[in-house]
């Protein structure tokens, strides 16, 4: 190593040991979120994660000092908070959503991090496989191959006269879509339903392709899970309605909203699940010893009074199976 090497190593040496003394005598916890912080469903969700916690003792103030970044759906966004929590040093980073967890993994490979609301953890490189994750990175996935065969069938279901149905998402926050679209391309031919793709990257192509469905009888929308499509949804929602193409959400927030109808996994669950994680790693566990968690819990919720305004009769059967009914 050269004289400018060493001082360098010096100076980073330096920098990491001033970030982990402003945690003082408590345990650092860094949070990457992968929404807008001012938004409710987000603020649900982390209530959930900050509940578990207090619930295995440990107390902000107290035992435990959080530094919390929200990046709004906004990878850039995520790429800079990123260097900026790890620069922090703390002793595990809790990552909400791929492009977050991409991001946290481009900065280090020695801090812990446990992920949450991430569709395919093996796909995306963070880690080796579900049983033994194999590096820094483990948590809880929100998304299985099944579901995608799930908005297919009921949307098709709720709408029968529906013969196509656009994909949407956005390829830089969600780069695991791929993985799901021959089980929805299947399940389209199984009801006779064409399935397409359809990628956003601005609010205005979110408008121009639910105008372009509403143009075109017989279309319909699937809303994959998706950050930006998350932060974007009343927008979503509202074009749904007013240009009346029946939708499908991955989460039951955007049915409680307006939306028609979704299927999906409880994410408040996940992050109230993901807190048993990070307390085993604020414990000393390491990552790579802790499997990775697949979705136990999901449910259905179907907006009738949205249905009524689209001119859908939904099936009694459907009614009594959802978890939630809005009228």
């Amino acid at each position: 190593m050269n004289r400018r090497d060493a001082l360098l190593a010096l100076a980073a040496l330096g920098a990491a040991s001033t970030a982990r003394a402003q945690f003082g005598r408590s345990r650092g916890l860094g949070v990457l979120m992968g929404y807008a912080e001012d938004d409710p469903v987000a603020q649900t969700r982390f209530a959930a994660f900050r509940e578990g916690l207090a619930a295995l003792g440990w107390v902000e103030g107290k035992n435990l000092k959080m530094e919390v970044r929200w990046s709004a759906g906004d990878p850039n966004q995520a790429a800079v908070f990123a260097k900026e929590l790890v620069a922090l040093a703390p002793d595990a980073i809790l990552s909400n959503t791929t492009p977050v967890t991409a991001a946290l993994q481009r900065e280090t490979r020695s801090i812990p991090i446990v992920f949450t609301v991430v569709s395919d953890p093996v796909g995306s490189g963070f880690v080796q496989n579900l049983s033994r994750p194999g590096g820094n990175i483990t948590g809880l996935i929100n998304l299985e191959a099944s579901l995608a065969e799930k908005w297919v069938q009921l949307l098709s279901q709720v709408a029968p006269k529906v013969k196509r149905m656009a994909v949407m998402f956005n390829t830089q926050t969600a780069p695991y879509a791929e993985y799901y679209l021959k089980r929805l391309n299947a399940a389209g031919d199984a009801v006779g339903v064409k399935t397409f793709i359809a990628t956003v990257r601005r609010e205005k192509d979110i408008e121009e392709v639910v105008t372009t469905l509403g143009r075109e009888r017989g279309s319909g929308l699937i809303v994959m899970t998706d950050s930006y499509l998350l932060v974007n949804r009343k927008l979503i929602i509202a074009a749904a309605a007013r240009r009346k193409v029946p939708t499908i959400y991955y989460t039951g927030d955007m049915v409680m909203e307006g939306g028609l109808i979704s299927y999906g996994v409880d994410v408040v669950d996940l992050f109230r699940r993901a807190a048993p994680y990070v307390d085993r790693v604020l414990r000393g566990a390491k990552p790579a010893d802790l499997p990775i968690e697949q979705p136990s819990k999901f449910e259905m919720f179907i907006n009738a009074k949205t249905a009524k305004a689209l001119g859908l009769a939904i099936p009694q059967s459907m009614l009594l199976r959802a978890d939630k009914v809005i009228e």
